[in-house]
């Protein structure tokens, strides 16, 4: 018997938890699939959609009616994405016979440059937290880990103490799909790494394990509390909307960068699968180079 999207959908998310895929990429597969889902019940009047009567057509029909409703093509694009993936691993795990999305061209759309703090902002963003609290040191040093080896959050979050090497001034961080890099850390970082882990025994409950970063009950710091803390100081910084925890890591990117970093060093450090997906930095410092440029050269414009 043919299974359900339903049945599908709940076997795809079991397999993207056992590929250990953040909690965030999974709840956005999720919620994907089921707006899909929850589309397509008007095509059929039982109560569950057969995974084999799904078509190309009905899939164009969804994506036509999130363009009808104002979406943007880079919402489109991730649409697709997710509903590609989906049958993908329907089609290799043999629940169904055909892709309905093979081959189905994705929504073009600009490239949108991440928001980054200057390296000014960034000292003022690491001299906020109070070093005289054990907040503050640990703070300080969730802000100077961030920007010394452009970590993710939840990278953050899961990193444990026997990762770090302070003695070779080293980190092993754990990303995406358990991959596994090794990156410097900067002497600022080791620093304050240092201090904080000397404040973590006023943290520690039987729940600490070995989680690097923890909370005033001892338990480590989730994604979302990390966030919080993070924006509590980035909005005493960015002078316009848009900023987040991330644009630190984007920071850390681009500043390498700029100072004539290579573009594959940074691909490693980041823990980008394609250096198409770091390239995006290059357009920033482009930017800053012709800033400079004009500003500086005395044939760089031309006399009215």
């Amino acid at each position: 018997m043919s299974l359900t999207l339903s049945e599908a959908r709940q076997q795809y998310l079991r397999n993207l938890k056992a590929r250990a895929l953040s909690a965030h990429t999974i709840t956005a597969y999720r919620k994907d699939i089921e707006q899909f889902e929850e589309f397509l019940s008007r095509f059929f009047e039982s109560e569950g959609i057969a995974l084999k009567e799904i078509t190309r057509l009905m899939v164009r029909d969804f994506l036509r009616s999130l363009s009808e409703n104002e979406r943007s093509n880079r919402t489109l694009a991730r649409k697709v994405t997710t509903i590609r993936a989906f049958f993908k691993y329907c089609v290799s795990s043999e629940l169904v016979a055909e892709n309905p999305v093979a081959g189905m061209p994705t929504p073009k759309f600009g490239k949108k440059l991440p928001k980054y703090f200057t390296e000014e902002e960034i000292r003022k963003l690491l001299e906020l937290p109070d070093l005289t609290t054990k907040f503050g040191i640990r703070n300080r040093a969730i802000l100077e880990l961030l920007y010394s080896c452009g970590m993710r959050i939840s990278e953050i979050a899961n990193a444990r103490i026997g990762q770090l090497d302070l003695r070779r001034e080293m980190i092993r961080i754990i990303g995406k799909g358990n991959k596994e890099r090794i990156v410097p850390l900067g002497q600022w970082a080791c620093a304050s790494l240092r201090s904080y882990l000397k404040a973590r025994v006023r943290f520690e409950s039987e729940e600490s394990a070995d989680f690097l970063f923890l909370s005033k009950s001892g338990k480590p710091l989730t994604p979302d509390e990390l966030r919080e803390i993070l924006d509590r100081y980035i909005i005493l910084v960015a002078d316009t909307k848009g900023y987040s925890p991330h644009s630190i890591r984007h920071s850390f990117a681009t500043h390498l960068l700029s100072h004539g970093a290579d573009l594959k060093a940074v691909q490693e450090m980041l823990g980008h699968s394609n250096l198409s997906t770091t390239e995006v930095y290059t357009h920033l410092t482009i930017e800053d180079l012709q800033k400079e440029y004009l500003q500086a050269h005395p044939r760089s414009k031309k006399e009215d």
